[in-house]
């Protein structure tokens, strides 16, 4: 399986950007992945507890252990992770990624790169194939909240409130489309054609400014620094 990548500049000091994605108070704020991130005592290395609502009143819980952080002579910064769940609901039976901080002249590129084993064999392995690009789709659309919040003081909070307003509104155009599209008493088809049009419309309109967007990160490694992420994860 592909590791997952995502990528984005955020124009803050590399320590601000360090700390809030260090913090598990803060980690939780911006990271839509998690609900809950409780440090457990003792160490090192730092463990640490997670949960993650997957729908009404199902909560999956997993556990993480920091493999290791490194500073280098440049500046940058790289903080390593192990990740996994006990939980036999849970797609993901254990995992390693790493995040990496490089300070440039825009800010701080900000990345990261993770895999996983997926539980429930073939199954599992088959479901994975729609469960991947999803959990990379959170992991870039929470990297711009995060971005959103550093850059532009939009909280992580605030930015979840606009991203849900922008939601309903395109979701109201798609609904108003098909609603006039059968009061002209046209056939089914064209019906479904108007939908499908506003559909694609609603996708395709830029997300304002202030609401995270998973468009707006990287989702493959541009160079060769960030291309090694299958050689790093091996290292963990």
């Amino acid at each position: 399986m592909r590791p997952i990548y995502v990528e984005t500049v955020i124009g803050a000091p590399i320590a601000e950007v360090w700390r809030v994605t260090q913090d598990p108070v803060e980690h939780r704020r911006w990271d839509v992945r998690f609900g809950r991130i409780d440090p457990l005592p003792g160490g090192p290395p730092a463990r640490f507890r997670y949960a993650t609502p997957v729908a009404p009143g199902v909560t999956i819980a997993g556990w993480g252990v920091h493999a290791g952080e490194r500073d280098r002579p440049d500046g940058s910064r790289t903080s390593a992770l192990r990740f996994g769940s006990d939980d036999p609901r849970s797609l993901i039976a254990a995992g390693a990624g790493y995040w990496r901080y490089l300070p440039g002249a825009e800010g701080v590129r900000f990345l990261t790169g993770y895999t996983y084993t997926p539980r429930w064999g073939p199954l599992g392995r088959a479901a994975d194939l729609g469960f991947r690009p999803v959990f990379g789709w959170a992991t870039a659309w929470s990297f711009d909240r995060l971005r959103l919040w550093l850059e532009h003081g939009v909280t992580p909070e605030r930015a979840r409130r606009n991203a849900a307003r922008e939601t309903a509104v395109r979701l109201l155009g798609v609904l108003a489309a098909g609603a006039l599209a059968a009061g002209s008493g046209g056939p089914a088809a064209t019906v479904a054609l108007a939908v499908l049009g506003a559909s694609l419309a609603a996708l395709a309109v830029p997300p304002r400014p202030h609401t995270p967007a998973a468009r707006r990160c990287r989702r493959r490694p541009p160079d060769r620094l960030a291309a090694r992420a299958p050689e790093e994860l091996e290292k963990l």
